[in-house]
């Protein structure tokens, strides 16, 4: 790889970052006015136009606010805690494909920051060490609360994650590939994953809110039981960290349901699109409708969280392994018959 094409990676990269943080700040704005859209309310309007100012105001407000480390918390692992939660959390979209490629002289770029065989696996493994962000800030911080929240964040991670990782097998199965961009192109057009394995979409959106400790699986911060659960007792940025990084993380949670089964940049007329357009617009278009369908996801956990009550922790801890695991796993069986049926018979 010349350094041309490293310095457009690198470049993809940083937008990508910056598209995250970004689309994490706007998400507290966007979902404010969408629960006082629900509630009859108007929400933040008074810092600029509409409030769109309120998520800068937010953001030097808890840059300005006092830091403090409480009496008998582990001070490195109290501050190391949030800083893990966002490293992950930016980590996690790195492999995601937003949009086909860009044509930079004779050369095609992917609109994807790593190009790796093994996204998919690279993506959970980068999710699942975003608990030991949570785990580590709600021990060091030597309360009850925050220790009580991050042994439920831990938990509720592990439960949900082993069903989550089942509805994707029988989605890998199908492809025949570990290539998140591999799998984005295979969905060409409508031919999308969702109407081939529907039960796989529902068990992973179902997990995704878990993952991302959303309404109605948000047991490890519920403040009507734990105060503020594992970050009870951060303050300043430390807790802004721990804040944006769920948000970045429903942004990812969001990307990856649109491209593992909902086409990612692909739609209906795309080939007519390509034929009528230059490559470098086509490519801008299929990534705003990448951003589009990824924007439909993050609406839908914001009316989710206001419309579903929170669960119970038993009723939580049922669904997962009596509920999600066997259908993931007679998922698994069925899509395997399937296959077995068409290599054999067609």
């Amino acid at each position: 790889m010349d350094l041309d094409i490293l310095s457009v990676k690198a470049i993809i990269i940083l937008v990508i970052f910056g598209i995250s943080l970004g689309i994490a700040t706007y998400s507290t704005w966007l979902e404010r006015r969408f629960a006082a859209y629900l509630q009859d309310r108007q929400g933040p309007n008074r810092a600029g136009p509409f409030g769109l100012l309120q998520p800068l105001a937010d953001a030097l407000k808890l840059f300005t606010k006092e830091d403090f480390i409480p009496a008998g918390a582990n001070k490195w692992l109290f501050i190391l805690g949030p800083c893990l939660a966002m490293l992950t959390a930016l980590m996690s979209s790195a492999v995601i494909p937003f949009g086909d490629t860009f044509k930079v002289g004779s050369k095609f770029i992917a609109v994807q920051g790593m190009e790796v065989n093994i996204g998919v696996l690279y993506s959970f493994g980068v999710v699942s060490l975003g608990v030991y962000g949570i785990m580590i800030g709600g021990w060091a911080s030597n309360n009850k609360f925050a220790l009580l929240g991050a042994v439920r964040a831990a938990s509720q991670n592990i439960s949900y994650e082993l069903a989550m990782g089942l509805s994707i097998v029988a989605l890998l199965m199908s492809s025949g590939s570990l290539d998140i961009g591999l799998i984005v192109r295979e969905q060409h057009g409508m031919n999308w994953n969702v109407f081939y394995q529907p039960l796989a979409a529902i068990i992973f959106i179902t997990c995704a809110f878990a993952e991302c400790n959303r309404t109605p699986f948000d047991l490890p911060e519920s403040e009507n039981e734990l105060v503020g659960g594992y970050h009870t007792e951060y303050g300043s940025m430390k807790l802004g960290l721990y804040l944006f990084s769920e948000y970045v993380n429903m942004f990812v949670a969001s990307a990856l349901m649109s491209a593992l089964f909902f086409g990612g940049f692909n739609y209906p007329g795309m080939d007519w699109v390509a034929s009528m357009v230059p490559h470098n617009l086509a490519t801008a278009i299929g990534i705003a409708v990448m951003f589009g369908k990824t924007a439909f996801f993050i609406l839908f956990f914001m009316w989710v969280r206001w419309t579903i009550p929170r669960f119970r922790y038993d009723q939580l801890m049922v669904l997962g392994w009596k509920s999600l695991i066997p259908l993931a796993l007679a998922n698994i069986v069925i899509t395997g018959v399937v296959l077995l049926i068409k290599d054999l018979y067609l």
